[in-house]
């Protein structure tokens, strides 16, 4: 979902070249996204029909100019990669602080349509808050990206 949600809201200002991958820890390469995901997404508007899941692996770390996690354990987790100077949890990065939000986004794997909801949420206004942030502070290519 946070793919879907950061590359819409990336497009809708009008970034573009921005690019936006989704990694997991745990994911099963090339796995479709849960019903619960897909059926949320689509209510919002957004579609998950073409994503496969792909596991974090070197070669996205090293690709990745900044590398947004979920929870505090996969920092950790990113950092025992090789990726923990590029690395923060989505809602401390978009809190601007390290005391941010230090609960992270809840997996919403196996919950009902509801616990979907909320975690789509949580992390569409994370998201908004994060590009906020990188568009202030980032002397980047995304802004005016049309060109």
């Amino acid at each position: 979902m946070a793919q879907a949600i950061a590359q819409y809201a990336a497009e809708s200002r009008g970034w573009h070249r921005l690019e936006v991958r989704s990694a997991g820890l745990a994911a099963y390469p090339g796995a479709l996204a849960s019903d619960g995901a897909c059926q949320v997404t689509a209510d919002e508007g957004l579609s998950l029909e073409g994503h496969r899941s792909c596991s974090l692996e070197s070669e996205v770390i090293q690709w990745a100019d900044l590398i947004l996690t979920m929870s505090a354990h996969h920092v950790e987790a990113v950092a025992r990669l090789g990726g923990g100077d590029k690395t923060s949890m989505l809602a401390t990065f978009a809190a601007e602080s390290e005391e941010g939000q230090s609960g992270g986004v809840p997996d919403p794997f196996g919950g009902d349509t509801e616990t979907y909801r909320e975690s789509f949420r949580m992390i569409a206004d994370l998201i908004e808050a994060t590009l906020e942030r990188v568009g202030r502070e980032w002397d980047s290519p995304i802004e005016g990206a049309d060109s």
